[in-house]
This record gives structure tokens, C-alpha cells and sequence, in this order.
């Protein structure tokens, strides 16, 4: 009987080496080169039913958006401009941000951020969220409405969508913007000496209704930083104001998405413009929450400590393509400097619930 137990002990202890050991080839092939030649901040990749991958985000044009497209994660092709804002009819103006594209009953709706024309008070930060709608993921895409979908009133950017049954729910980041916020960080800070107040953004959550002419209720709270200093999540959420940066934190660049009947609500924080921005998730059991911050987050941060040269790494999707689940992100090496490109590394969501992002990588290496 013993020596049968140590057989078997044996022939475990090989089974979980050849799977650990084909489980690390499979995610070092799947993984494209890093970062990929797409410069996009927020990006955002769909999978259209034609089977191509159709990749948005921000930069690369005035007043609107370009589109890339891949039959393979690897190889992109530029489509040009697939949105022109900016125009006499347009409700937005400038600064068009963060557009994401969701293919719904054979159309594609692009939902995006950009200053509101409407702007009696003169506000610098005048963002709403619209939509807009093509026939095919190469665009044109057209504005549904001359006006956003709604007005909180504040600024809000970074639309993400989920559709459960008949409902869809809109997620969102309400801006910094004169949102000055009480916390022992903020009375830390002024301490310091360094700024009399921080502003903060927060991630929400509204019902959003079928032809996206409005909402469905109020918006909820979702998610916001920590107030106490003490909190777990405080020190990677805060950089950006104890590394004396800017009078900011952020909660934004939201993405949801579920598994095994739980919603993981991924978030990123820190000031999008600098090496700090990361990502963390939070869980909850409804797409309205209430959510709660994970033990081990960041789960997406610069590598620079570790010997890499990735930073501000943040504002991630998350595709589901080739039975693999993969993380779509922006970042900064040394090589582009302040411009920001596209990242895809592997991901998944462990059997005790844990999320986990294999990145950042470059050159199909794992950093």
C-alpha cells in the first residue's frame, strides 16, 4: 500500500508538472508581440461576427476616431477615420475619448466620451457620454442623437456597456473635475503643504434603456478611492498624490464583466498621464453591486521594479477569443516615450475566484 501511495503521489506531482509546464508554453505562444504596433490610448478590440478583430481608441485623428482591424491579434491593418465629430450637427466638440463598439441585433453602436456643445456656464470639463451607430464595424459611424445619452450634471467619460437578458447597463467614470473629496489622504496631503484639496472621480452604474435615448433610474456609486489611509487598497491607489504628482485620484476606465455567477468590475487608478496608472478589480453579485475590492490588487502595474520598462499601464478590456481570455490595456516603454501603445496579455480568473493578469509583457517575454 506505501508503495503504491508513493506511485501515485509520483505520478501526480508529473501530471502537475507537465501541466504547469504546457500550461506556461500555451500562454507564451497565445500572446501577441508586446507592446503591438497600434498607438491607441484606451483601447478597446471587438470581435465581430465576420470572425475579423476590429480594434478603437483614443488618438490618431482630430474630432473623432480611427479603427485597426486583425484577423489574428497579431497582424493590423489601419482603417483610417471611422467617426467625424466635431461637426455642424454633432453634439460633441472636442476631446473625444475612449470610444468602445458593441455589436447589437446586426448594428454596431460606438459609445464614447466628448465635450458637450451645450456648455452655458463656460465648464473646462464639459464631457458627456453619446452614441453613435454603423452598419458594419469598419464604420462610418453616425450619432444616434444630437445630444448625449444623459446629463448627470457633471462631466463623465468612459463609457462601458453590459447587456444581461433585456437590460443593459451603462458604466461610467464621473470626472475630478470641481469634485474635491474629504479623506485622510486629502488631509495628509495638505499637510504636506503640497495641495489645499484633492479631487476625485468615481465609477457608476445606471440601467441604460434599449435604444439608449436615456436611463433607467438613478445612477449608483460603484466604486471610489479609499478614504482611510489604512485601507489595503490605499497605497497603490494614491500614488499619484503621495508621489506628490497631482492633487488627483482617480477610478476610472471601468470594464465589467461576469463569471461563475459573480460580476468583476475592473477599474483603473492613478493619473492616466503619468508611470503610476494601474489596474485593480472589485466583485459583486449583481451588475449594480455592491462591489468589493480585491485582496490582491493591483493586478496590473509598470514593471520598472522587476527590471521591465512598462508604464502607466491601464484602461483595460478584457476579450474572450480562441478559448483563451486576454487583457487589452495601454502602456509606455522607454521606446515611445509619452506616447501611449496597445498591450495584450493573458488573464484569467483562478478556481478560488482570484483575478489574474500575466502582464505586462514585451516581446513574448513575462515580465
Amino acid at each position: 500500500m506505501k508503495t503504491n501511495r508513493h506511485l501515485s503521489r509520483t505520478a501526480c506531482c508529473l501530471l502537475l508538472l507537465l501541466f504547469t509546464a504546457c500550461t506556461a508554453c500555451k500562454r507564451e505562444a497565445a500572446i501577441p508581440q508586446n507592446p503591438l504596433p497600434v498607438s491607441f490610448g484606451d483601447p478597446f478590440i471587438l470581435k465581430a461576427s465576420n470572425g475579423k478583430f476590429y480594434m478603437y481608441g483614443t488618438g490618431g485623428v482630430d474630432d473623432g476616431f480611427r479603427a485597426c482591424v486583425s484577423p489574428d491579434l497579431v497582424r493590423w491593418e489601419e482603417l483610417g477615420r471611422v467617426y467625424q465629430g466635431n461637426t455642424p450637427d454633432s453634439w460633441g466638440v472636442a476631446n473625444f475619448w475612449a470610444p468602445e463598439v458593441y455589436e447589437i441585433k446586426g448594428k454596431y453602436y460606438m459609445l464614447f466620451s466628448a465635450d458637450w456643445r451645450e456648455n452655458p456656464a463656460g465648464e473646462l470639463e464639459n464631457f458627456r457620454i453619446g452614441v453613435a451607430v454603423a452598419d458594419q464595424p469598419e464604420g462610418p459611424f453616425l450619432d444616434v442623437m444630437n445630444r448625449p445619452i444623459f446629463d448627470p450634471g457633471y462631466p463623465v467619460i468612459d463609457a462601458n456597456l453590459y447587456c444581461e437578458g433585456d437590460k443593459m447597463y451603462l458604466y461610467y467614470s464621473r470626472c475630478c473635475y470641481k469634485h474635491p473629496v474629504e479623506s485622510e489622504v486629502a488631509g495628509w496631503a495638505k499637510a504636506q503643504g503640497w495641495y489645499n484639496e484633492i479631487e476625485e472621480s468615481w465609477v457608476y452604474g445606471v440601467e441604460v434603456k434599449p435604444d439608449f435615448s436615456g436611463v433607467s433610474g438613478e445612477p449608483q456609486r460603484l466604486l471610489c478611492p479609499p478614504q482611510k489611509m489604512n485601507d489595503p487598497q490605499a497605497e497603490w491607489e494614491s500614488r499619484s498624490v503621495t508621489s506628490h504628482e497631482i492633487n488627483r485620484r482617480w477610478t476610472e476606465g471601468s470594464f465589467i464583466l461576469k463569471h461563475n455567477g459573480l460580476y468583476y468590475l475592473m477599474y483603473s487608478a492613478n493619473y492616466f498621464g503619468g508611470e503610476n496608472y494601474a489596474v485593480g478589480y472589485a466583485v459583486g453579485e449583481s451588475p449594480l453591486g455592491a462591489f468589493v475590492k480585491a485582496e490582491n490588487n493591483p493586478v496590473l502595474q509598470k514593471n520598472t521594479a522587476s527590471g521591465g520598462n512598462v508604464t502607466g499601464t491601464g484602461h483595460c478590456m478584457v476579450l474572450d477569443a480562441d478559448g483563451q481570455r486576454y487583457c487589452v490595456y495601454h502602456g509606455r516603454t522607454k521606446e515611445t516615450g509619452e506616447e501611449r501603445v496597445v498591450f495584450i496579455d493573458l488573464m484569467e480568473i483562478l478556481p478560488d475566484g482570484k483575478l489574474a493578469v500575466y502582464g505586462p509583457t514585451t516581446s513574448n517575454s513575462t515580465n
